[in-house]
């Protein structure tokens, strides 16, 4: 097999062409630059301000009116009203920062001859390391963002008799508010000359994030193995070390009120083993996950499978806050939408591979998101709409706001985020079958299916969501007008058609009374059907409007397709071919031009059962949508297609529902020869699939609990029942 490994023959011009690590809570990306290396740093709590209940007043006395305008046709005035009495106040939410800065700036590299310049990524030990020549000595810099250890631990060695020199620089622009030395008192040794050798040193960034907000705290400790390591100011300055260690931390007063107390703990805990041992427990740590799967196929495709699982399990592990808009990785103090969460679409298909790819564990701190929107929740759906339950809009920040974010029409007033993401919360039972898991969780699906339950107004015998918007997309009115807010949009149905049959099979399965499960049905048997519209495609709204950008990024009304199972070849063809023609009449007006669309997209044909058309557009991702470091572009950055053409790839090789698994549905040609080993199964399974030439040789199921299945491949079926750690093998014949 194949070791992956980014490499790169010359530093970072800037963060686009960096690279990131990661443990989940904590990352950097290095720019591996000479004389002035360059890490910039995050944690996932360094959220500005804190929260505030942004809940419109005057939304529940508006709503009647806002609908009586939407159901007699008066868009626009209905949409104005929106503006007014449905935002939040105010409008927006808060935005993710990133924690700060630290400079290593080496004076005896300027002027100098490099040769033999390295910089790579192992994706395989999740370590980063720049190597060069200087005067025919060799210099290496190893990081990695332990998540054993929870820190970053940096490493410099030289060859050079003379050792290196550098300073160190760390800040937060202007936005911290005291930094000082640490005091390493205990750990300092003394020459037999009785000059002070400061073998140890440290600094402390300090500061606050907004009125209201957290308090956040960033220390960096240096051990030198030889040399000299003084402070002056605050700058930490290294002379004449051939060997030195960096231990970096930081945090917020979201995870602890003793920051000071609780970093240099950390960081000395570190300090207390081996290099290589720390080094050591990282990679055991980190490969716990990532050695589940293997893909064996086209090469460029297996580095972005497998740096897609890298992304996953680097920003996103247990006890940690999930992948927002750029994982973990953001520079701006600002940046675009705020770096949160955009649950309309974004934040979702960031969990897209979890399951599939073996990597459960980190689907977690979703699941804790949700837990604490639930109450914010509760409070918007009362005060907004007069509803039990609870409910969110198209995003949601650290604090779980669930309040309208912007006052923009095409997307702002959308009441599906929380439905949305409690799918995921069977999807997840679904693949581990934790029963405890779901008891703990049910409860919070159960009260998204309550609001929807009090919100829901009767139409021509359904069911449906008023208002009702596509997210983030417009159709044109009669009258040539454009609107975007209506009643019952395609997308709505399908995600609640998923919410409530979802919360049925839960209720049975955790023996939940009769009367909670009919309730469930009868809302089910009333929510509208997926159409087809005048043009073969999948109607989008409740209408068959036309578009007015027939080439949007978003493709809602394609949620059944994918994520949903609710359009498939085998069970809906009709849909599926017009699920085909919706693709083929985005993608002919220029869809898929930004990075998340196109990985939807391959999503979408892999379902379909098209391989080629698949890579296709895993390629065009490639081409178009890809940064020089292989992050995703939307533009600017987001990580979402990332995860989302990863999660692509995996179903290309193979798909599952509870009753049936497909073996290789959609192959392209180009995959002649290949294997994957690991991928997971709904209902509790993973799979190895080995093919040649074209043609499956043989697959093996290992059942982690008891399985039963039918497998299929071409048109051959298998009927697979197996006990808790039983596998079997099949050969195609």
């Amino acid at each position: 097999m194949r070791k992956h490994v980014l490499k790169f023959t010359e530093p970072a011009k800037d963060w686009n062409e960096a690279l990131p690590i990661g443990n989940g809570r904590l990352g950097a990306m290095v720019y591996g630059t000479l004389q002035k290396e360059h890490f910039q740093l995050n944690e996932d709590s360094v959220w500005y301000g804190g929260y505030r209940d942004r809940n419109n007043p005057d939304a529940l006395k508006n709503l009647p009116r806002i609908r009586e305008l939407i159901c007699s046709g008066q868009i626009h005035k209905a949409e104005q009203l929106m503006v007014a009495a449905l935002s939040g106040v105010p409008q927006g939410m808060r935005p993710y920062q990133p924690l700060g800065d630290l400079f290593l700036n080496f004076a005896d590299h300027a002027d100098t001859k490099v040769s033999h310049y390295s910089r790579q990524l192992d994706l395989e030990n999740a370590v980063h390391t720049v190597t060069y020549e200087i005067g025919g000595y060799a210099y290496r810099r190893e990081t990695f963002a332990t998540n054993a250890d929870n820190l970053c631990v940096i490493r410099l060695t030289t060859e050079n008799p003379e050792g290196m020199s550098f300073t160190t620089l760390l800040n937060r622009g202007k936005f911290y508010d005291s930094i000082r030395k640490v005091d390493c008192s205990s750990e300092l040794t003394q020459e037999k000359s009785g000059t002070e050798n400061v073998k140890v040193n440290g600094i402390y960034m300090s500061g606050n994030l907004g009125k209201g907000g957290m308090d956040f705290g960033a220390m960096i400790k240096i051990r030198i193995k030889d040399g000299t390591c003084q402070l002056i100011g605050e700058q930490i300055i290294v002379s004449g070390s051939t060997d030195v260690i960096i231990y970096l931390d930081g945090t917020t007063t979201f995870r602890t009120d003793q920051l000071y107390e609780h970093l240099s703990r950390n960081i000395n805990q570190a300090m207390n083993l081996e290099y290589e041992v720390l080094m050591q427990r990282h990679i055991a740590d980190y490969q716990k996950l990532y050695n589940r799967v293997t893909l064996n196929t086209n090469e460029l495709c297996e580095l972005y499978f497998d740096y897609g699982r890298y992304l996953l399990i680097s920003c996103s592990r247990e006890g940690c806050l999930p992948a927002n808009l750029q994982g973990l990785w953001n520079k701006d103090m600002a940046p675009s939408w705020d770096s949160k969460y955009t649950i309309n679409i974004n934040t979702e298909m960031n969990y897209w591979p979890a399951e599939i790819c073996n990597l459960s564990e980190c689907h977690m701190p979703l699941f804790d998101l949700v837990k604490r929107m639930v109450p914010n929740g509760r409070v918007t759906a009362q005060k907004m709409y007069g509803c039990r339950g609870f409910v969110a809009h198209h995003n949601t920040d650290i604090w779980g706001d669930t309040a309208v974010q912007d006052w923009w029409v095409p997307g702002s007033y959308w009441v599906m985020g929380a439905a949305w993401l409690c799918t995921h919360i069977y999807l997840h039972y679904e693949y581990t079958k934790d029963v405890a898991f779901l008891q703990e969780f049910y409860p919070i699906m159960k009260e998204a299916a309550t609001f929807f339950m009090d919100f829901l107004i009767e139409d021509q015998g359904y069911l449906k969501t008023c208002p009702s918007v596509s997210p983030e997309n417009t159709y044109i009115l009669p009258s040539g007008e454009y609107g975007a807010n209506s009643i019952g949009v395609t997308m709505d149905n399908q995600i609640l058609r998923d919410l409530f049959t979802d919360c049925i099979a839960a209720a049975e399965e955790l023996q939940k009374s009769s009367e909670e499960i009919t309730a469930y049905k009868n809302v089910l048997a009333r929510i509208a059907p997926t159409r087809i519209g005048k043009y073969g495609q999948i109607m989008e709204w409740d209408e068959d409007y036309e578009e007015k950008d027939m080439g949007h990024r978003h493709i809602s009304q394609l949620y059944g397709l994918h994520p949903s199972n609710q359009i498939s070849m085998d069970e809906t063809p009709e849909l599926a071919e017009a699920a085909r023609v919706t693709l083929e009449r985005r993608l002919s007006h220029g869809g898929g031009h930004t990075g998340w669309s196109r990985a939807w997209i391959i999503n979408d044909y892999a379902k379909l059962g098209d391989g080629n058309e698949a890579l296709k557009h895993l390629k065009l991702l490639f081409e178009k949508s890809t940064l020089p470091n292989l992050l995703d572009n939307h533009p600017p950055f987001q990580i979402d297609g990332n995860f989302g053409a990863t999660a692509a790839i995996a179903l290309m090789l193979v798909q599952s529902t509870s009753q049936r698994v497909l073996i290789l549905p959609a192959l392209p040609d180009e995959w002649k020869d290949g294997s994957v080993m690991g991928l997971c199964l709904r209902g509790g399974a993973t799979i190895d699939i080995v093919w040649e030439n074209h043609k499956l040789t043989h697959f093996t199921i290992h059942a982690k609990m008891d399985y039963e299945t039918t497998a299929r491949y071409k048109e051959k079926t298998y009927m697979i029942a197996l006990k808790k750690g039983e596998s079997k093998e099949v050969n195609y014949v």
